[in-house]
């Protein structure tokens, strides 16, 4: 079983950055994809970027391309996610999740996992 916990939400205006985090425990860590979602009030649960733990292998949703950055530390096992030049779009609860399979993109697209995290905040005001 994975266990992972996210820390890094919080309140930003709009333009700002927030790092969010996700310590990973467990075995075989290497079998697995890990994402971060949202769940922005009134909406669905929604694939926001996923990386491989065994390759280079990310996606993004196309709404943060080219304002969020995923990154995994394998000795560290940890997952984060810069966000930069938030905005309230962005508002939502974040999680991050493990996913026993390898196709990125399917995780991300479809809001898969196995294991989730408890969720922290983001709110972005305008």
């Amino acid at each position: 079983q994975v266990q992972l916990v996210e820390t890094g939400g919080g309140s930003v205006q709009s333009g700002g950055s927030l790092r969010l985090s996700c310590a990973l425990s467990g075995p075989s860590l290497n079998y697995y994809t890990i994402g971060w979602f949202r769940r922005a009030p009134g909406k669905d649960r929604e694939g926001v970027s996923c990386v491989s733990w065994r390759d280079d292998s990310t996606y993004y949703d196309d709404s943060v391309t080219g304002r969020f950055t995923i990154s995994r530390d394998n000795s560290k096992n940890t997952v984060s996610l810069q966000m930069n030049n938030l905005k309230p779009d962005d508002t939502a609860v974040y999680y991050c999740a493990a996913a026993f399979m390898q196709d990125v993109q399917r995780i991300c697209v479809e809001a898969l996992g196995d294991y989730w995290g408890q969720g922290t905040h983001v709110t972005v005001s305008s």
